[in-house]
């Protein structure tokens, strides 16, 4: 064992029992195995398939430590508000830690229930059990262990049968301290027939930091689920951040990938359709320096006539490195499956990379599914094309890939969020006259 993995193993006992959940005899035990399961196996490695091109033997030279609740740091109000969507309830969590001043849950219908997740497993253990684990594999690699042994906090969401939320719910993570870890786990339930749209935002400090979320998603029968994930973690951080669906009869589900920051960062995403679910998947990554970005996607077809589609687009300047891995499985039952994955990168410097991994394996005979990759430059045509209309060069190179880029943005549908997400962009892109 390393030294990181030695620490780890030896801070743990003393850092368990004051984890959420004491008492409860079922999370105590998943606890356990995960912290045996981690401290045999460690973080992911290269020599693991899906890990392949993304090494993150760095995370074993420095054991971070998780901030107790006495010294998580204040955050202002006011430097919140740079993230924080006006037109959705909020929930922010503080170096992996609810913070109820910073929240705000004012208006949200009776029924719905929107809790901390150490709160929620005090009030409603039942409850919380009957989900909680059920849509990721433990054992699936390292970081889902290490998740299930030191979370800290999170967040749980219930929407009933029915409910329709006007607003989206963020949840925002922010890490503000140096060698910070904040592992979070969340789990958002919609019931049958019920709306709903889920934003996560995490940003933070510019120090260095371990940020490790996993959220669990149940969607009822004919249930509609939007989600957004916006990562723009510090340029020193390491981020990993899975979202595990669960699709029932009929429901639907898209989901939005935005990846920005982090010095290296991985999302992992997996969805379990059920009979005609729907499920689309759009992502966007933005990689500079030495930036390493890396987005692994899973669709299950369990069940027949669903539909899924993915287009994940990334855009790799300086020595920065980009992965997308996705996987289409269609099960034997699954007939009438009708899939696509689309991935199309852009290289803007010759030291740039991008590794693409499109995977489909199906065991029905009666599907419709397909996939395609692209890698390439900017069109040296089009570029002519603008500087003959006077424009310089940088500014037509500017404009080409942003227009590349942007198209994921125009899919985004709550307003706030896609002023936020253009800010993020202009700073990649920083002239502004071809914006409306």
């Amino acid at each position: 064992m390393n030294t990181a993995l030695n620490q780890y193993a030896a801070a743990y006992p003393e850092l368990a029992a004051a984890m959420p959940g004491q008492g409860l005899s079922w999370l105590q035990q998943l606890r356990a195995d995960a912290f045996t399961q981690f401290a045999s196996h460690g973080f992911p490695s290269p020599r693991e398939e899906d890990w392949r091109y993304t090494n993150v033997s760095a995370l074993e030279k420095k054991a971070f430590n998780p901030v107790s609740a006495a010294t998580t740091s204040f955050v202002d109000a006011d430097c919140l508000k740079q993230y924080q969507l006006a037109d959705a309830w909020s929930l922010v969590l503080v170096d992996g830690r609810f913070d109820a001043r910073l929240s705000n849950i004012q208006g949200l219908p009776d029924a719905v229930q929107v809790m901390a997740m150490a709160e929620a497993l005090q009030l409603h253990a039942g409850q919380v059990a009957s989900y909680f684990g059920k849509a990721v594999d433990t054992a699936e690699h390292g970081f889902i262990a290490f998740n299930n042994a030191w979370f800290t906090d999170g967040v749980f969401v219930h929407i009933p049968a029915g409910q329709i939320l006007a607003k989206p719910i963020q949840c925002l993570h922010i890490v503000t301290q140096e060698g910070s870890l904040a592992t979070t786990r969340n789990v958002l339930v919609l019931g049958d027939h019920a709306s709903a749209q889920w934003v996560e935002t995490f940003v933070g400090a510019d120090v260095g930091y371990l940020s490790a979320t996993v959220t669990e998603a149940f969607v009822g029968q004919n249930a509609e689920l939007t989600a957004y994930k916006v990562q723009c973690e510090s340029a020193k951080a390491y981020h990993f951040g899975g979202l595990y669906i669960k699709q029932a009869r009929d429901a639907r589900c898209i989901q939005h990938n935005f990846a920005f920051g982090g010095l290296l960062a991985r999302t992992d995403i997996r969805a379990d359709l059920e009979q005609a679910a729907e499920c689309e998947l759009n992502g966007l990554y933005l990689g500079v320096k030495r930036q390493h970005i890396d987005n692994h996607t899973r669709i299950n077809h369990v069940q027949s006539h669903a539909t899924s589609r993915q287009l994940y687009k990334g855009v790799l300047d300086d020595r920065a490195r980009g992965v997308f891995q996705g996987r289409v499985v269609v099960a034997e039952q699954a007939q009438k499956t009708d899939s696509n994955m689309s991935n199309r990168n852009l290289l803007l410097s010759a030291d740039a990379e991008v590794d693409t991994k499109p995977q489909l394996e199906i065991y029905a005979d009666d599907v419709k599914c397909g996939h395609g990759v692209t890698i390439g430059q900017l069109d040296e045509k089009s570029v002519f094309y603008l500087q003959s209309r006077c424009i310089d060069e940088a500014t037509a190179r500017n404009m080409l890939t942003f227009a590349f880029a942007n198209e994921m943005v125009d899919k985004v549908t709550l307003p706030t969020l896609k002023a936020l997400l253009l800010q993020f962009l202009l700073k990649h892109f920083p002239q502004n006259s071809y914006v409306d």
